[in-house]
């Protein structure tokens, strides 16, 4: 099969030959991987081929103007929606995290004018030349930010307000959530439109849970985040192409309510977290939701030896493989702190332990 067929033939319950593998990783670990396999810096590819990675991204380059000024000074960059992060090192490598939150306190108004990317300053031309370039794959568009209502709106006017803004309907809040889902609906749209059917897979993305439980309410997900959600699905819809939506934590309880959305697959699944183990999904959702993801990047691919990193990718593939539905990939981006020679055998025990 090719991976393409592969991974569309799991998303709708088919017989395949292995598993479909995907990747993500933080910056140190994706270094070290492309050294192990002598490849150069940039070298990305390269990486996906000698992981076997069944799975290719595209986008539309923003070609337009710096929205808002970096503050070298406090080592502050800022993004073209204007958030500010600074760089937080640890023992294994370091992360971009969210600081200022520069409109934890705006009004209606001052949301109203804040300078957000435009649809137009985006370069769709390329489109259908990447689709074309990685045909044999399953080729994506956009990611787990959209439309990450929670984290987006937590990211500028921090958590805090965030949750308020969802609990007190507050204007602001949301006046800066459907500006910033508008731009990123009208993009998404362009894209699949510039594809010309060389799109296979909408990727969405919502954190709504946490170790122990949600995040927020069901109550609160259907009323203002549901039909914001669904614009995309129909969107995917529209195109004729399946829909995976990205969720951290436990967050198993809306699953129900994804599968009436339309939504194909659920990405993350967490198997620390409450009510997110392998043998729980499999048994409350299989057939009736595929799953990407399962393999922990805090267990022991993280911690572990390869062994132990071995027989716990055995383990969660014997739950996850039968009747399909599965697709392999760590539970987020894989952390600095993995060993390189355990995410090694992560991927060689996918490929050959996860054929039928």
């Amino acid at each position: 099969m090719t991976s393409k067929e592969r991974v569309l033939a799991t998303l709708a319950h088919e017989r395949i030959d292995r598993v479909p593998i995907d990747y993500s990783a933080n910056s140190g670990i994706d270094k070290r991987l492309k050294k192990h396999f002598g490849l150069g810096a940039d070298d990305s590819e390269g990486l996906r081929m000698a992981l076997s990675v069944d799975y290719r991204n595209v986008a539309a380059s923003y070609c337009g103007p710096k929205l808002y000024a970096d503050i070298p000074a406090r080592g502050v960059k800022v993004d073209n929606w204007g958030i500010h992060t600074r760089w937080i090192e640890h023992p294994t490598g370091g992360y971009w995290d969210y600081c200022d939150f520069p409109l934890k306190d705006a009004d209606l108004e001052t949301i109203s004018n804040w300078l957000m990317p435009s649809p137009d300053d985006f370069d769709y031309s390329e489109i259908r030349q990447q689709c074309e370039k990685h045909r044999e794959y399953c080729v994506s568009t956009g990611g787990n930010g959209i439309p990450d209502i929670i984290n987006s709106t937590g990211m500028i006017r921090s958590m805090e307000q965030a949750l308020i803004d969802f609990a007190l309907d507050e204007p602001a809040g949301f006046k800066f959530i459907d500006r910033r889902i508008d731009v990123y609906y009208e993009i998404i749209a362009r894209t699949l439109e510039a594809a010309k059917g060389g799109i296979d897979l909408l990727l969405m993305g919502e954190d709504l849970g946490t170790q122990i439980g949600p995040l927020i309410s069901l109550e609160m997900f259907r009323k203002h985040f549901r039909p914001r959600h669904q614009k995309f699905i129909d969107l995917a819809k529209h195109f004729g192409i399946p829909v995976q939506i990205h969720s951290c934590g436990s967050s198993s309880w809306a699953f129900e309510d994804f599968i009436e959305m339309g939504i194909t697959a659920v990405d993350t699944l967490q198997p620390e977290a409450k009510n997110m183990s392998p043998e729980y999904l499999k048994k409350t959702f299989g057939g009736r939701l595929a799953f990407h993801g399962c393999i922990s990047t805090a267990g022991p691919v993280a911690t572990g030896t390869v062994e132990e990193t071995v027989d716990y990718c055995k383990r969660t593939l014997d739950v996850m493989m039968p009747d399909g539905g599965y697709c392999f990939a760590p539970t987020h981006a894989l952390q600095d702190n993995s060993p390189t020679e355990n995410v090694v055998a992560m991927y060689d025990t996918a490929y050959n332990y996860g054929k039928y």
